[in-house]
């Protein structure tokens, strides 16, 4: 078999396997064969099929995993939210600084004011350092600009960094993420231009691959959100949901209930919420340095979503206010420490399961057919990826097409 490229001399976590490695798929001198940036063979050597490569990559006995896919980011934006760091280090909590007109509100002011390129220069050093962990594909939300102009800014400028760097970029359209000044605590006439315009349009022009809400007592309530999911389902954009962070409003379930792709954060998820996602196939992507940063003290319900069997991903969150973390590395190490999440949780966390978070199918997991997205990692046991601190051990990062 003629191929584009060849990787031998590899050990393989393939993240389709079942029973003993826990769904790793783990293959010791393993091969991987590519052609036109898919795969067409991954296995063991000795039962690999004749194979001519025009090109051949000696791993060396590192091991290969599908290149990261960071399911959860803000990551454009303007500005940055450190004085609301210092404002927490004296006492004040995430509620009071949102209610204080600080929060998402002030980064949706510098937003508003940003050329396009300036938002294109803060955002590519952000991007840069989840490539330089071995991100392949990376999902990125608006929710800075509550008005259609802004938000609209925003969606292009995600999608302007695939030109710019070698990554896949998946949109979010995040307009229900808080109310913005002007509308003057309207909720009903803010939500009705977020559905009856801005949906639309996001539909019309291309520009969101899904749609998400903030579902909570400081943002919008579970009917409001149904509201928001009603409309994207009017333009066949899927749904997702910030869900359950700071009060049990039942978002989970909500999301669920809907049909959601995911539903995020989840600290206060209940029981009904995770069997409910579970028998949804509604992705619960649990996000740690939110979790850490402003220092939360309940974590997600992880015993009910391995009981239900619930599909737990993992994500940076990356955004100024919440979570300013730019390591899908650290954040491995964070669910593991902070979730009690195990190493095999973890890494199906940023592969497998995020690419489900993300409706995607061509990604997250190495077998014929998918995208040949992969990383090779200079490590002894996968379980370092997930142990050190501060550490990077990423050998090449390859994408397919």
């Amino acid at each position: 078999m003629r191929v584009d490229r060849l990787f031998r001399d590899a050990r393989l976590a393939t993240m389709a396997g079942t029973g003993a490695d826990h769904g790793l798929g783990l293959i010791e001198d393993g091969l991987i064969a590519t052609e036109g940036g898919r795969i067409v063979y991954v296995g063991a050597r000795a039962d690999a099929p004749r194979l001519d490569p025009v090109e051949t990559i000696r791993c060396e006995g590192r091991w290969i995993t599908p290149g990261l896919v960071d399911c959860h980011t803000h990551l454009v934006y303007a500005g940055n939210r450190a004085h609301e760091f210092e404002l927490r280090l004296k006492g004040a909590s995430y509620e009071e600084i949102a209610r204080a007109g600080g929060g998402i509100v002030s980064t949706v002011k510098a937003t508003r004011a940003a050329k396009p390129r300036d938002l294109c220069d803060e955002s590519l050093p952000r991007l840069d350092a989840l490539i330089a962990e071995g991100v392949t594909t990376v999902e990125i939300k608006s929710g800075y600009g509550l008005d259609l102009d802004t938000e609209e800014k925003q969606l292009r400028v995600a999608r302007s960094l695939a030109e710019k760097r070698d990554v896949g970029v998946v949109t979010t359209f995040l307009g229900a993420h808080a109310l913005p000044p002007e509308a003057n605590g309207d909720k009903t006439a803010y939500l009705d231009l977020v559905c009856h315009k801005m949906i639309p349009a996001m539909a019309h022009h291309g520009l969101a691959d899904a749609v998400d809400a903030f579902c909570e007592g400081i943002a919008f309530s579970p009917e409001e959100t149904a509201r928001v999911f009603a409309a994207a389902a009017k333009h066949g954009l899927p749904v997702k949901l910030h869900a359950d962070q700071l009060s049990n409003l039942h978002g989970a379930k909500l999301a669920a209930d809907h049909g959601a792709l995911s539903a995020d954060h989840l600290e206060f998820t209940d029981e009904e919420g995770a069997a409910a996602m579970a028998k949804a196939g509604t992705v619960a992507v649990l996000l740690p340095g939110a979790f850490y940063f402003i220092r939360e003290t309940q974590a997600p319900p992880v015993e009910s979503f391995r009981r239900h069997g619930t599909a737990m991903a993992l994500a940076t969150d990356s955004n100024p206010g919440s979570s300013p973390l730019t390591s899908p590395l650290l954040a491995m190490n964070m669910g593991a420490t902070l979730f009690r999440l195990t190493v095999a949780e973890c890494l199906l966390g940023f592969t497998g399961n995020a690419a489900k978070a993300l409706g995607r199918d061509d990604i997250g997991v190495l077998e014929p057919g998918r995208r040949a997205d992969l990383c090779l990692w200079s490590v002894e046991r996968l379980a370092e990826l997930v142990y050190r601190i501060g550490f990077n051990p990423l050998f090449a990062r390859y994408r397919g097409a």
